[in-house]
């Protein structure tokens, strides 16, 4: 199973990033309506499906761990200035972030989503979770594509970047995998821990996307019905 999800994972990556020549450089429409649902899906399955899931189980220090990914996406921000919800900050040359930081940063982002995916975790979880970084990824591919053409890269460079980013979250899975069978007891004892590192991750991800997806913090009412799909479809998963 970790196989097809891990071509799935990089080819979706891949995939989304190769649209972005299929729109005209100033047009941003269809990339807010993705980060409208993207936004809304993920912060659907995060309280849907993935936060009642970590607090079901008597685990010490378990809120704490939630806070720790949420602050530590808000200090990979300080690198990727907000790659990882679409936010493009590329105005001028003083404003924008190294090609090899914001690799950096995403890539780090990415190894920490594919950590809970490993065999001895919860199936139903690791599915949800792969369906929400596939979703999340689309945007995130499209703008990655969009910075490093912006910043000068080549088109074979750039794919060369994306290639590295879609690779993260199969190697941070295969790494569990590894860590699990190294140790002596299994690596599900330490699952909500993992786990709520990525709900913090997550919900301070699709928060700020849907704040930024519009300036002004103002949804029109295109995005409002976007994000009550994206919501109703994270519902729908969550029935599964």
């Amino acid at each position: 199973m970790n196989v097809v999800v891990y071509i799935a994972l990089v080819f979706t990556v891949l995939g989304s990033g190769s649209l972005i020549f299929l729109f005209k450089p100033d047009d941003q429409r269809i990339l807010k309506f993705l980060l409208a649902f993207s936004g809304a899906f993920l912060i659907g399955i995060t309280f849907l499906k993935l936060i009642p899931e970590v607090f079901s189980k008597p685990t010490l220090f378990t809120g704490l761990f939630v806070l720790l990914g949420f602050l530590l996406q808000l200090s990979l921000e300080l690198i990727t200035e907000g790659a990882e919800h679409g936010h493009k900050h590329a105005h001028s040359d003083d404003e924008k972030v190294t090609p090899f930081l914001l690799l950096m940063g995403l890539c780090i982002h990415a190894f920490l989503e594919g950590m809970p995916i490993v065999p001895s975790f919860d199936m139903k979880i690791q599915h949800t979770l792969v369906i929400g970084i596939v979703v999340h990824n689309i945007p995130i591919s499209l703008t990655l594509m969009s910075l490093y053409l912006h910043y000068g890269c080549s088109k074979i460079k750039a794919f060369l970047y994306l290639l590295i980013f879609a690779l993260m979250t199969p190697l941070g899975s295969v790494f569990s995998n590894l860590l699990d069978a190294s140790l002596a007891n299994s690596l599900n004892a330490y699952f909500n821990y993992i786990l709520a590192v990525v709900i913090g991750i997550f919900l301070h991800v699709s928060t700020s996307i849907l704040f930024e997806t519009e300036e002004n913090h103002k949804y029109n009412l295109q995005k409002f019905i976007t994000v009550i799909i994206g919501l109703g479809v994270a519902f729908g998963i969550s029935l599964l």
